[in-house]
């Protein structure tokens, strides 16, 4: 149920979930004040719906949120009273607002990039349990989950170079795919969109807010152009406080905190606190 509410929170959750899922940071202990305050937080996250299910239930998360790294909105059952504007689709118990094209869109796209330019990769579409479980170290019921996506296509390269790699991406570009490195393992999607899954489920808040509900973000240093950007204000996550000595970004709109930091959600708190 959405409540009253000034401000909502757009956080990139990847940085603070392991591979298994299990939380980071503390950020399950951040997600209960928010919680208590009331503060929406719609998680944004490269990971699936079906690999949210786990951390989502864990914490009682009942917003929407981003999968796929901006392939789609999901968004839970009754959360809205206002039909979204955009086209929907049903998928499992969620109505999602499509971005990307669905499957088989990326799985045909990442076959003909593959033979365009003439570079290996292996889809983990291919690969059988076993194979799959070795190749990404997570255990077979966890990988097999890593697989099971609503838009994108994962896969990794067989025994490219930097220039393959480079050519491929180039290649992809210029056929509007995405195609982004997700820490062992590659994805690729065909009309990903961070920066639009954010307008999207921010004008369904606005509407049912019947005002403007200000963007925090709350995502890495490095993802300015997409989430940060599309925000109103926010925290940039630095490595190190040395990094945030270094970038000397604060303004009045983002500040930076090390992802390290002891402090890291009472700061953060502190901030919200000031908009809400």
């Amino acid at each position: 149920m959405l409540h009253r509410t000034k401000i909502v929170v757009y956080c990139a959750v990847d940085p603070f979930l392991s591979p298994r899922g299990k939380f980071l940071h503390g950020f399950e202990r951040f997600q209960a004040e928010l919680d208590q305050l009331e503060i929406p937080c719609v998680w944004v996250s490269s990971k699936s719906r079906v690999q949210l299910d786990d951390p989502r239930r864990r914490v009682g998360h009942v917003e929407p949120f981003i999968a796929e790294d901006g392939c789609g909105v999901y968004l839970p059952e009754d959360y809205f009273h206002l039909k979204p504007t955009s086209k929907t689709v049903r998928m499992a118990r969620f109505t999602c607002i499509p971005i990307a094209k669905p499957l088989p869109a990326s799985k045909d796209a990442l076959d003909s990039l593959a033979e365009d330019s003439g570079v290996s990769i292996v889809p983990l579409r291919s690969l059988s349990p076993r194979e799959l479980s070795q190749n990404i170290g997570l255990p077979s019921q966890e990988a097999e989950l890593t697989r099971q996506r609503d838009f994108d296509g994962l896969f990794f390269f067989a025994g490219a170079s930097e220039e393959d790699i480079a050519r491929f991406k180039s290649l992809g570009k210029q056929k509007n795919y995405q195609v982004r490195h997700q820490g062992v393992l590659w994805s690729l999607a065909v009309g990903a969109d961070i920066k639009k899954c954010i307008r999207e489920v921010g004008d369904l808040f606005d509407r049912s807010l019947r005002s403007h509900a200000i963007r925090f973000a709350i995502g890495p240093s490095t993802e300015t152009s997409t989430l940060i950007s599309a925000c109103d204000r926010g925290v940039r996550l630095t490595a190190s406080s040395k990094d945030s000595d270094a970038a000397s970004q604060n303004s009045s709109r983002f500040t930076e905190i090390p992802i390290t930091a002891p402090d890291l959600w009472e700061r953060i708190l502190v901030l919200l606190a000031a908009r809400n």
